[in-house]
């Protein structure tokens, strides 16, 4: 009930609408109800009172009643479907800025097809059930009350004796309810399953073809489909079992009804038109009886359902502003990193990074170096707040990130990663999605800073191609210069960038360092390095080992420590100065 109360407060927003489906309603069930009885006067009076003419007004009166309660049924059902479509207009609303908000240790552990589910086949559960489940539990509520009512005023002895397979009638249809609603839940949870799968499989498939793993996909998915169908052929056996058993027992109702009432007819106790009516009331109670199993029923999975999107709802991002946050203003990029600790929630007794201190001036660059797991991922990510340190703080420009606006932060911040995501739309539209108000002509000269322009214009559509699907249309090096070009547009304070070319051809290779080289200008940057050059120009080289600084210092005074910077020098860089140096020879030859 704590769902279905926590749902209504969205419907609550619409109460005109809501209003004018209940008037509608109650006016139709009205009408309805009206129906039986002029039958019984036309049966009484006009046929066995041998009145005609009554007989044909009573009859028009009844195609009128039917006409003017379908009238009422379209305003009762357009109403609510009305409500129901702008109630989950506001959940998904809901729901799409709250995963906006989360913090990227949800996403660690969340998976995109669960999400996906949450926020459309949940969804529309809980439409069909506010558009049809809510309504129409009211409805027949009111229709059963009516027609006991009613059923009484005919001849109550009749009433009690037919309500006698009542309390028989709900217990089965609380066993049932009990029984499907974890039927359903376990639905709802397998059908999430299923779309984890399918959109793993959609967004790896290069990857299954590449290693010839189709037939091991269709082995997987086929489990995880048939265990749905297990679980669907569970609730169906449920309602195959259940519904018979519903209808057996109203059955009896009926069977006590003729009995009884034609035996008071033949004593004359009860008027011929008087059984007849009865029976259509009796006929009317049966039907939202047996509509409350299916209402039950639809009530069931939209409390399965939202219980998953509420639980979405629920979740508190880790990160999030402070009561007290306050905008950052304009950065010149000093940042200082006091005594940092971090350790993740998903093993908070492994710490991270440890005691890590250092200080950049505004225009520096800094190189991370480390094997892999030494922390050096961390250290930028804690920058933007991506995550916060569990122990020790970060300063920028004096400001400790914990205590401005998580939007002010990051707007200061560029990011170029290795692994570039660009969007399914132009490539105008992704150079300038961190400035979606940037003008043309600096877009343009965005992508000439990127070295990418070039290209841009050998397209067809030139900047307003479509790239397709996370940039599919585009090699990786030309990925990462729109990537550039995105950071240079946004013209930030603050540099992160994996700057890796291992990927790409020689000449790529040139095209995006020349890039780089524009964008880390007059900026605070952060590289974890993969290049000599990057390495050599660096004003502070941090070594990481086991999420501690070993080593610290420019590249010349780190060679001539001789210690571990030396020894990554000698395996890793040595053959690219080497290379570097004969190319200079070659040139000047």
């Amino acid at each position: 009930m704590v769902v279905l109360w926590r749902l209504l407060r969205y419907v609550r927003r619409y109460w005109p609408a809501v209003t004018v489906g209940m008037v509608s309603m109650l006016v139709m069930l009205g009408l309805n109800l009206a129906v039986p009885w002029v039958v019984r006067q036309a049966i009484d009076h006009a046929i066995l009172g041998g009145h005609a003419r009554q007989l044909g007004l009573l009859a028009f009166m009844v195609v009128g009643l039917k006409l003017a309660t379908g009238v009422f049924a379209f305003g009762r059902r357009y109403s609510m479907e009305w409500v129901a479509q702008r109630v989950i207009y506001d959940l998904r609303n809901a729901l799409y800025q709250h995963l906006q908000g989360l913090s990227f240790s949800f996403y660690d552990q969340a998976q995109t097809g669960q999400l996906m589910s949450r926020c459309t086949q949940d969804v529309e559960t809980l439409r069909r059930f506010v558009g049809f489940g809510v309504v129409n539990l009211v409805y027949n509520a009111l229709t059963l009350f009516g027609i006991l009512i009613l059923m009484i005023r005919i001849h109550w002895r009749l009433a009690l004796l037919s309500m006698v397979t009542i309390p028989f009638l709900v217990h089965v249809v609380r066993q049932f309810s009990t029984r499907v609603r974890p039927a359903y839940r376990d639905i709802q949870a397998q059908l999430a399953e299923l779309t984890t799968v399918l959109q793993e499989n959609v967004t790896g498939v290069r990857v299954v073809r590449a290693f010839a793993q189709e037939k091991y996909e269709e082995e997987k998915f086929h489990r995880v489909n048939w265990g749905l169908l297990e679980k669907n052929v569970r609730a169906v056996r449920l309602w195959a079992y259940y519904f018979p058993l519903m209808n057996f027992i109203s059955a009896l109702g009926t069977t006590i009804v003729i009995w009884y009432g034609g035996r008071e007819v033949i004593a004359g106790r009860l008027s011929l038109g008087s059984l007849v009516a009865f029976g259509q009331y009796l006929g009317m109670l049966v039907v939202p009886l047996r509509m409350l199993g299916w209402i039950l029923n639809l009530s069931q999975r939209a409390i399965a359902s939202g219980q998953r999107v509420f639980e979405l709802l629920d979740t508190e991002p880790e990160i999030k502003d402070a009561p007290d946050a306050y905008p950052l203003p304009p950065v010149k990029g000093h940042v200082v990193f006091e005594n940092v600790s971090f350790a993740y929630a998903t093993d908070p007794d492994h710490p991270v990074l440890k005691n890590v201190s250092f200080e950049v001036l505004p225009g520096q660059t800094v190189a991370l170096l480390g094997a892999t797991g030494s922390g050096k991922s961390t250290v930028i990510n804690l920058i933007p707040r991506f995550y916060d340190p569990t122990e020790g703080r970060i300063l920028v420009d004096g400001h400790d990130i914990r205590k401005v606006t998580l939007e002010s932060l990051r707007r200061q911040i560029g990011i170029v990663l290795q692994e570039t995501f660009l969007f399914n739309a132009s490539i105008k539209e992704n150079i300038a999605y961190g400035r979606p108000g940037a003008t043309q002509e600096e877009i343009v000269q965005a992508a000439k800073a990127a070295r990418i322009h070039d290209f841009i214009m050998t397209l067809p559509q030139k900047y307003d191609t479509i790239i397709g699907e996370r940039g599919i249309s585009l090699s990786g090096g030309q990925k990462q210069r729109v990537a550039i070009a995105r950071a240079l547009l946004m013209d930030p304070r603050i540099l992160i960038l994996d700057d890796s070319t291992s990927s790409v051809d020689t000449e790529t290779e040139h095209l995006i360092q020349e890039a780089l080289h524009a964008l880390m200008k007059d900026r605070t940057t952060f590289v974890i390095a993969q290049r000599l050059s990057t390495i050599k120009n660096a004003h502070l080289i941090l070594i990481l080992r086991d999420g501690e600084i070993v080593e610290r210092g420019t590249h010349a005074e780190l060679l001539q420590k001789g210690g571990i910077y030396r020894e990554i020098y000698e395996l890793q860089f040595k053959g690219q100065e080497e290379v570097a140096r004969l190319a200079g020879d070659g040139g000047t030859n």
